[in-house]
């Protein structure tokens, strides 16, 4: 009986949302602008109604992984909200193209948190880049790869901990191979970080697996702006925060905020594709 219920409420409301007009190119980009300058409320409610339905399209892809439809789009939704707190029209992006990338990680998180009862927490996780840096680079100094002892040395800390760091590795290993993406390839942390200046914002962090990089980048950065992209994309184990918030952390405007994110996001996605060349360039060589 509780079934049918929730059947019927899915089905009004996917009659509801059918309702509400579509936006045009024009509309998104003055609603986006009252959003970021006025903080506008209206907007940002007409904004989330008039993409319900990209949300509902979106869930359906996502239906064969085990989840309810009306899961899925309680889920999507969510992003669909950060997506329009984070919406820039001075990109020149459609919305919806920018939409689909928030919606789709926030359906993937959850899914990936169904499937993966074992926690890695951040600081762990740049560890283990570092770990894998550091091998690469000892195995072609010493012409072999490197012992447990020798790789931890040169990080400086203690065996039992660098045996932590070889067992969270095996861990994030496992939980991998057991959670897939849309395409068959198992969902990576890459997927989480967006780069908003492009029409497509997850297509050239999809389509890599250099975590490494990207958390190399990340430790370069100036303190300042390795807070805000921690707390923007919620790397320091809290919920992801909104440019708003962090600026009230940081004591920074959104708008300052907004362009320290952009800034190291193109960082990151250049240092992302100058790796995926040389790794072409090395394939081709060889």
């Amino acid at each position: 009986m509780a079934r049918r219920f929730n059947d019927r409420i899915l089905e009004t409301y996917l009659r509801d949302i059918n309702e509400v007009p579509l936006l045009t190119p024009l509309q998104e980009r003055e609603l986006g602008w009252l959003i970021i300058n006025d903080g506008c409320l209206q907007s940002k409610d007409r904004m989330i109604r008039a993409n319900l339905r990209l949300v509902v399209a979106i869930g359906k892809q996502f239906m064969h992984r085990g989840m309810p439809l009306g899961d899925l789009i309680e889920e999507g939704n969510i992003g669909l909200i950060r997506a329009v707190e984070g919406f820039d029209p001075a990109q020149g992006a459609r919305f919806s193209t920018y939409a689909a990338w928030w919606i789709k990680q926030s359906i993937k998180r959850m899914l990936l948190n169904a499937t993966q009862p074992i926690h890695v927490p951040a600081y762990m996780v740049e560890l283990i880049g570092k770990w894998r840096r550091e091998a690469a680079r000892l195995e072609e100094v010493l012409g072999r790869p490197p012992t447990t002892d020798e790789t931890a040395q040169v990080l400086d800390i203690p065996l039992r901990k660098a045996e932590v760091v070889l067992q969270a590795m095996q861990t994030r290993r496992s939980a991998r191979r057991g959670v897939l993406g849309e395409d068959g390839e198992p969902l990576d942390f890459t997927e989480i970080l967006e780069d908003q200046r492009n029409s497509r914002p997850e297509m050239t962090v999809e389509q890599s697996d250099d975590l490494e990089v990207v958390l190399e980048v990340i430790e370069s950065l100036a303190d300042r702006d390795r807070r805000v992209l921690k707390l923007r994309f919620g790397l320091e184990g809290q919920s992801p925060l909104t440019l708003k918030q962090i600026g009230a952390v940081i004591g920074l405007t959104r708008e300052r905020v907004r362009q320290i994110e952009m800034e190291t996001l193109a960082r990151i996605q250049k240092r992302l594709i100058q790796r995926s060349r040389a790794d072409v360039a090395r394939r081709r060589a060889s």
